[in-house]
């Protein structure tokens, strides 16, 4: 079965967090120092934890038969692996930091820990991966 391909060219809002929830994040957080091009993850990998993009934009993709199917950017703001970090589950995108992209890194450790100590960040959690559900499955209507 041939698919076709679906690429968002503007950039998707699918992964702005609440700037609350980053700021709290970005508390618990290790900034990385990467070059342009540079994989953060790839599909099926096993999570490492969330990645904060604090500035550009991180190409996200997924393939399948070998094939790419799902191209998308994701800009300033936005949470990166978040499904992967609390469903202890491989890493459903591969993530790639584009030139300029200022990005941090929090462990799954301690991103779980966050939600367990303030559940009130469960919620904009919860609501970003409904966001997430949404454009997969606007995404998948289009293939």
């Amino acid at each position: 079965m041939q698919l076709k391909e679906i690429v968002v060219t503007e950039i998707s809002s699918a992964f702005v967090a609440d700037p609350e929830l980053v700021q709290k994040l970005e508390k618990r957080a290790t900034p990385l120092a990467i070059a342009a091009n540079r994989i953060l993850f790839r599909q099926g990998g096993a999570p490492s934890g969330v990645y904060i993009l604090k500035k550009g934009t991180i190409l996200l993709t997924s393939r399948f038969n070998g094939e790419e199917i799902l191209s998308v950017q994701a800009g300033p703001g936005s949470l990166i692996g978040v499904p992967a970090a609390i469903g202890t589950k491989p890493y459903s995108l591969t993530a790639k930091a584009l030139e300029g992209a200022e990005i941090s890194l929090v462990t799954c450790k301690d991103f779980v820990n966050l939600l367990e100590m303030e559940p009130a960040m469960s919620f904009e959690v919860l609501k970003l991966l409904a966001e997430e559900v949404r454009f997969a499955r606007e995404a998948v209507s289009r293939l």
